[in-house]
Parts: structure tokens; C-alpha cells; sequence
């Protein structure tokens, strides 16, 4: 069994960060230790929550009580996350220092959550620019939405073929892996929600149905990254773990706005996450 240390939000209520990702995580048979950022009522898209981040140093504490009995060597990836505080990013990139000292072949998949403040999304100032600056160089996985893309590349994306120079841009500042969860420009269907994967060596275009929700809900590229890492770890290839993806969110999304729901079915959705119903081809792009 693969072990992931999964550095993220957690929220009581609802699903985001770790509680969106590290239930599919379980899942799809990956084992998650979960270290919580920040513990809030629910996120922050609901305008108002209560909640603390956690002390940026308890990140290494609990790593090193992990190495203490002996276990951070059985640590095949590091996941990270939603941030509460800029501080916490430092401490992220020597938790993974630790890890891969602990064991050479981890990895480490970056979510690089800078906020949307137009949609509710939170974060503290200082966090975005350390992870344009420091995280491309340390990350093996980087998983960006567009606009995240956006930052990292520093200019806008209005295309795939800038999405695609984007990516590679930014593999050449480090990472071996960009994965897209979400790309968004003018001239793409507008009933199909995008997604890329893309190496030194490939590219793949992923489309699922976009759903008519009235107001979307959160925690999909958290749950997203979660998938794509759990599927990566138990073998698949590149295009394998993308397609496999594409479908369990599809699934996820597909419960969620037959209830009618603004939080993440995951629990409605669970065989589905680990068998999807559907399958949805990866275009080579």
C-alpha cells in the first residue's frame, strides 16, 4: 500500500482541501496522513467561518514524530495544499526535504491554491508569491487551475496553445508533471469542462460535461489533484491516471447536481471514484 502525507485545509464542514481529497485518497487504496493547515468551520466561499490556521512550525513537529517511530520512510508522496499562512509554505518544502531524505523516491504533487477573491477563495497576502518564486523548483507534480497558471507563467492564457507553453515553460523551472485541473478561455466549449496534463515528452486534452449548477461547488480540484495522485502512485501511466480522473470527478460532479447539492457528494459517490461508470478519451494535443 502506497502512504501519502497530504498538507492541506481542513474544514468540519463540507468538503475542501483534506476533506476533500484524502476520503477518494482511501478510496482508490492510497493510506493518507493528514496534516491540516488550517481547521475552519467550512470554506471560505460561504463568506463567513470560524477556525484557525495552525502553527507554521507544528508542520515539521509532526513530520519528525512521524520519522521518530520509524515510519516517514514508508512515505511515498507529499501532497500540499490550501496555505493559512505564508509561513506554512517554508515548512511545507522541508517537510518534503525530510521525506524524500526518509525515502529518495517520493514525489511531491504541488496544488498551488493562490485564491480567487471574486469567488470567495481566500488566502493570505504573501502566499501566492512564494509559491510562484520557490514551489516549481521543489514540486515533481505541479496542479494549477488557469489562473493559477496564469501566475506561474507571469501573462495571460487566452488559448490552448498558450496553456501548452505555459506548462512547458514551467517544467523547464522544475517540475516533470503539470496537470491543469481547469482551463477556462475564449473559444472552448462551453458545455464541457477542460483539463491538460502535460510532460517534457506529452500532452493530453481532457473534456467531461460541465453541469448547470447555480452556484459551483468547492473542493473539485482538491478532490482532483487527490484522484490524480492516488492513481499515479498505483502505477498508472500519465494518460491512465488523467482519464481515470476525468471520470471519478465527473462522477462526483454528477452526484452532486442530481441532489441538488452545493457540497461534494463524495460519499454518494465512492464505487464510482474507485470504478467510474464512464469513460472519457484523453486527446493528444
Amino acid at each position: 500500500m502506497k502512504h501519502v502525507l497530504s498538507i492541506q485545509s481542513h474544514v468540519v464542514y463540507g468538503h475542501a482541501g483534506n476533506s476533500a481529497a484524502v476520503f477518494p485518497m482511501r478510496r482508490l487504496g492510497v493510506e493518507v496522513w493528514p496534516v491540516n493547515t488550517v481547521q475552519f468551520s467550512n470554506h471560505t466561499q460561504y463568506g463567513r467561518w470560524a477556525g484557525q490556521a495552525l502553527e507554521s512550525s507544528q508542520i515539521t513537529a509532526l513530520v519528525d514524530g512521524i520519522a521518530a517511530i520509524g515510519e516517514l520512510q514508508r512515505c511515498d508522496a507529499v501532497l500540499s495544499g490550501y496555505l493559512g499562512a505564508p509561513e506554512q509554505a517554508a515548512y511545507v518544502i522541508e517537510a518534503v526535504r525530510k521525506v524524500r531524505a526518509a525515502n529518495p523516491q517520493a514525489i511531491y504533487l504541488c496544488d498551488p491554491v493562490m485564491g480567487h477573491p471574486e469567488k470567495g477563495c481566500v488566502v493570505q497576502p504573501g502566499i501566492q508569491q512564494y509559491l510562484v518564486e520557490h514551489m516549481p523548483a521543489v514540486a515533481d507534480i505541479m496542479a494549477p487551475n488557469h489562473l493559477e497558471l496564469e501566475k506561474l507563467a507571469g501573462r495571460d492564457i487566452d488559448s490552448l496553445a498558450d496553456a501548452l507553453a505555459a506548462c512547458r515553460d514551467l517544467i523547464a523551472r522544475g517540475p516533470k508533471l503539470v496537470l491543469v485541473k481547469h482551463l477556462d478561455y475564449a473559444g472552448k466549449p462551453v458545455d464541457q469542462f477542460e483539463m491538460l496534463v502535460v510532460s517534457a515528452s506529452e500532452a493530453w486534452l481532457g473534456r467531461r460535461p460541465l453541469y448547470p449548477f447555480d452556484r459551483q461547488p468547492v473542493g473539485v480540484g482538491d478532490l482532483t489533484s487527490g484522484v490524480f495522485l492516488a492513481r499515479t502512485l498505483s502505477g498508472d501511466d500519465v494518460k491512465t491516471a488523467f482519464e481515470h480522473t476525468l471520470a471519478a470527478v465527473d462522477a462526483v460532479m454528477a452526484a452532486t447536481h442530481a441532489a441538488g447539492e452545493y457540497e461534494l457528494q463524495l460519499v454518494a459517490a465512492q464505487d464510482e471514484i474507485a470504478r467510474p461508470q464512464r469513460h472519457f478519451d484523453a486527446i493528444a494535443v
